[in-house]
């Protein structure tokens, strides 16, 4: 969870059970954190005794995410168990190192699964699965990578694997409102920032497209399905980067009269044209990775956008009457107190709806981390130091100029000058007065958040 309370629904997972259940086998979905589980509640809430076990992992979590694989391990010992996710893809080896551990599949694994459940079930090798890698004895063996999936629209709504294991108003995002539920229209994004590690590591550069009546009809069966639910989250990596898809998506919106709000990633480069058609089709807010206010930085990260496009963009959003959440990152090789300074006041001239600072969180397998790793300006030395104590982000990467601490002040100082402006508050009050779903949204975020923004 986030100082804003942000709870992702497994959508991953989610993706893979309902292709590998398509595929003949039956499944079981559960997330434990939002459940507020422990290892032996997901032991016992297992109707059956498994034969294939899927954990999903990230690099903060990792060293939890092993140990949670083994308690399965030692339940089931007769199953595999095989991991997924971002940092077990990047590092599989270092993965198959643990005893319990039988393999990993890397990159989108919807595939994957599916065919390893199917050799299990089957009692075949594992030597013909693209994507996959496993222990043969002492040896491990990387099987050849799975070409990215072309057809998004064979894998079943994801939604319906929500409804049948989750319970949807565990999650939450504060970009959208509440209850909500997670789905994608599309995969990739072609911009490959090199701190973003999904692109480089999972979805690819190349964007895929669902078709827009499919995920419209997901749309109409969420607002049929999910008793109350009040939005969508789009969670594309960036929805817009094909903007026909975009206008496509609110033109079929708009002709089924889908009343449902709606929220994506963008970025800062959408035209006045679209973000007005996307707003027709009740688009509520745009998630906008601004990332800095030095030119020099956003060139060196590859984020292929500047400044005054950003401006520009902002004053079309506003003109349109598209709410958008800032992002704003600092840590980048290069960083300096002047370039931190030019990301505030781009953030206070840009003034968006609400603004995150963090700092830079450089993940295996993302050019980010290469780089941070070969000027030795990763800080952290273990995984499990990419979190707080208290379970939030921290600082890992360091500049010439700045320490971690020094990152994780500015972004404290950052998010108090955004967020405690007499006109930023004025305009949350009329928000909350005018709107109940906003007013739900927002209290609901500032529950948590409120707290980490008065503290020093």
């Amino acid at each position: 969870m986030t100082r804003s309370g942000t709870l992702y629904y497994p959508m991953w997972l989610a993706y893979a059970a309902g292709n590998t259940e398509h595929h003949g086998h039956e499944i079981h979905l559960v997330d434990a954190p939002a459940a507020g589980a422990g290892t032996q509640d997901v032991i016992t809430s297992i109707p059956w005794t498994p034969d294939l076990v899927v954990v999903d992992t990230s690099t903060p979590s990792i060293a939890n995410d092993l140990v949670v694989a083994g308690t399965l391990a030692k339940a089931w010992p007769r199953a595999h168990i095989s991991l997924v996710g971002t940092h077990v893809t990047a590092l599989p080896e270092e993965a198959l190192s643990f005893s319990h551990i039988h393999s990993v599949a890397r990159g989108e694994y919807d595939e994957t699964i599916a065919e390893l459940a199917d050799s299990l079930d089957a009692e075949s090798g594992l030597e013909s699965i693209p994507g996959l890698s496993w222990k043969n004895g002492r040896d491990y063996v990387a099987n050849p990578p799975r070409p990215l999936l072309e057809d998004l629209d064979q894998l079943p709504f994801v939604s319906r694997i929500y409804r049948r294991f989750l319970d949807f108003r565990n999650y939450f995002n504060p970009n959208a409102l509440s209850p909500m539920v997670t789905i994608v229209s599309s995969r990739g994004c072609p911009y490959g920032c090199d701190f973003c590690v999904y692109p480089h590591v999972m979805t690819g550069t190349r964007q895929r497209l669902r078709n827009v009546a499919r995920v419209v009809d997901e749309m109409e069966e969420i607002v049929e399905s999910f008793p109350g639910v009040r939005a969508v989250f789009f969670e594309d990596d960036t929805l817009t980067a094909n903007r026909a898809h975009a206008r496509r998506l609110s033109e079929e919106i708009l002709e089924r009269d889908l009343s449902l709000s709606w929220t994506t990633n963008a970025r800062a480069d959408v035209d006045y044209d679209t973000l007005k058609l996307m707003k027709k089709a009740h688009l509520r807010c745009l998630c906008v990775g601004f990332e800095s206010g030095s030119e020099a930085l956003l060139a060196h990260m590859h984020k292929r956008l500047h400044v005054d496009r950003a401006v520009e963009f902002m004053a079309d959003a506003q003109k349109a009457g598209v709410l958008v959440h800032g992002c704003f990152l600092v840590g980048m090789a290069g960083e300096t107190e002047e370039s931190m300074q030019q990301t505030l006041k781009l953030a206070l001239r840009l003034n968006p709806d609400t603004a995150q600072f963090y700092p830079l969180m450089v993940y295996p397998g993302s050019p980010a981390y290469d780089e941070s790793k070969k000027l030795g300006f990763l800080a952290a030395q273990r995984f499990d130091q990419w979190l707080t104590p208290e379970g939030y982000h921290t600082a890992v990467t360091r500049s010439s100029q700045l320490e971690p601490q020094d990152l994780v002040s500015f972004c404290s100082h950052a998010r108090r000058r955004f967020y405690l402006r007499p006109r930023f508050l004025a305009r949350k009050l009329v928000q909350a007065f005018v709107d109940e779903g906003e007013r739900i949204r927002i209290m609901r975020a500032s529950r948590i958040f409120w707290r980490h923004l008065v503290s020093p």
